[in-house]
C-alpha cells in the first residue's frame, strides 16, 4: 500500500520539495505504526533540504523530510495500544511529512488528552533539543544563572520554560520585537539585542545554551563563569581559543527520548509549560510553509495539520 509523503530528490530550496506517492512503512517486530495527525516545520528541515545536515547526504536521496509527529497508533504492540495518542521524534533515516511513520516505541510518549494534536505536533524535537541542552549536556542546577541565546524560536522558548521551573536565573535574547514575549515566558531579563549588549546581565552567568551562534555568540563568552558551560546547537565551539580554556562545551543534536518527553506532556498538561503556536498550515502548504520559516522572524512554532 503507498501514502503521500513530502520528500526531496536532490538539495536546493522549497522548489525541490515532491509530494509522492511512496510505500506505507514495513514493521520490524519492535515498531509502532502511527498515523500522523499532525507534524511541524523546523529549521533542521531546510539545513537537510539544502544538502546542509552531516547525517544526510546524495546517497541516501530521496528522502522524506520532517522531525516531529503527534498520530494515533494504528498498529501496536505491548507498550501502546491501537488508538492511543502519541508524540515524538524518530531517528534521521525517517521522517515525519508523510501520512504514516513506523516508531520504536522508547521515541513515543503519550499525548495528554488536553492537548491537541497540532500542539503535541510543535513539541518533540524543540522539547528535546531544549532538555538535553539544558540538562543533560548543559547540567543546569537550581539557584544557577542561565544566559539563552536567539530565545524567542521553537527552542528557546520552551528552554526559557524548563529553566525557570528548574529554579534558574534566566537571561534571554531576542529581537526588539521579541521582548515583550521572553518576559512573558518567565525570562528574569530579556535582552533586546537590537539595541542592548549583554553587559546588561551583570554578574557572569553558569551556563549559555546558545542557539544562535554568530556575533552574540561569541559575545557570550566574555560573560560565563571560568569554569562555567557553553552549549551549542548551531557550531563547534572551542573554549581554549575563547580564551575561557576551563569552559566545558558540547555541540549537538537532540535524541530521540520519550521518558523525557513523557515528562514535558506532564508539565504540560498542568500548564507549567506552554507551546507558542505561531502559525498552522496544512499538509499541503508544507513548502509555503518552509518559505516561512526561512524568511520570517517567527516566536514558537508553525504546525502542520494534516487534512
Amino acid at each position: 500500500m503507498t501514502m503521500k509523503a513530502w520528500q526531496i530528490h536532490s538539495f536546493g530550496d522549497a522548489d525541490v520539495l515532491s509530494l509522492d506517492d511512496v510505500q506505507k512503512p514495513e514493521l520490524a517486530e519492535d515498531e509502532l505504526l502511527v498515523r500522523i495527525r499532525a507534524t511541524s516545520i523546523n529549521p533542521v528541515d531546510c539545513k537537510i533540504r539544502e544538502g546542509k545536515f552531516p547525517k544526510v547526504g546524495k546517497d541516501d536521496l530521496p528522502v522524506i523530510l520532517g522531525r516531529d509527529v503527534a498520530g494515533e497508533v494504528e498498529k501496536g504492540n505491548s507498550n501502546f495500544e491501537a488508538g492511543e495518542r502519541v508524540f515524538g521524534i524518530p531517528s534521521t533515516d525517517r521522517g515525519t511529512y508523510a501520512e504514516y511513520i513506523a516508531m520504536k516505541p522508547s521515541e513515543v510518549a503519550k499525548i495528554p488528552n488536553e492537548i491537541d494534536f497540532a500542539v503535541a505536533a510543535g513539541v518533540p524535537l524543540v522539547a528535546l533539543t531544549a532538555w538535553q541542552g539544558l540538562f543533560d549536556h548543559g547540567e543546569l542546577k537550581d539557584g544557577e544563572r542561565v544566559l539563552i541565546n536567539g530565545a524567542a524560536g521553537g527552542v528557546g522558548h520552551l528552554a526559557i520554560q524548563f529553566a525557570k521551573q528548574a529554579g534558574a536565573t534566566v537571561f534571554a535574547t531576542g529581537r526588539r520585537q521579541d521582548k515583550q514575549f521572553l518576559q512573558e515566558l518567565g525570562a528574569d531579563r530579556a535582552i533586546d539585542t537590537d539595541n542592548e549588549s549583554l553587559d546588561v546581565i551583570g554578574d557572569k552567568v553558569d551556563l549559555v545554551f546558545d542557539l544562535l551562534g554568530g556575533e552574540i555568540g561569541k559575545a557570550a563568552w566574555q560573560h560565563v563563569k571560568d569554569n562555567g558551560r557553553v552549549i551549542s546547537t548551531v557550531e563547534e565551539l572551542d573554549a581554549k581559543a575563547a580564551g575561557k580554556p576551563g569552559v566545558k562545551t558540547a555541540f549537538y543534536l537532540a535524541e530521540p527520548n520519550g521518558e523525557q518527553l513523557a515528562k514535558v506532556a506532564s508539565m504540560m498538561k498542568d500548564g507549567s509549560v506552554k507551546l507558542t503556536v505561531e502559525d498552522r498550515v496544512s499538509f499541503s502548504d508544507i513548502p509555503k510553509a518552509q518559505r516561512e520559516l526561512e524568511n520570517a522572524h517567527t516566536q514558537g512554532k508553525i504546525v502542520v495539520e494534516m487534512a
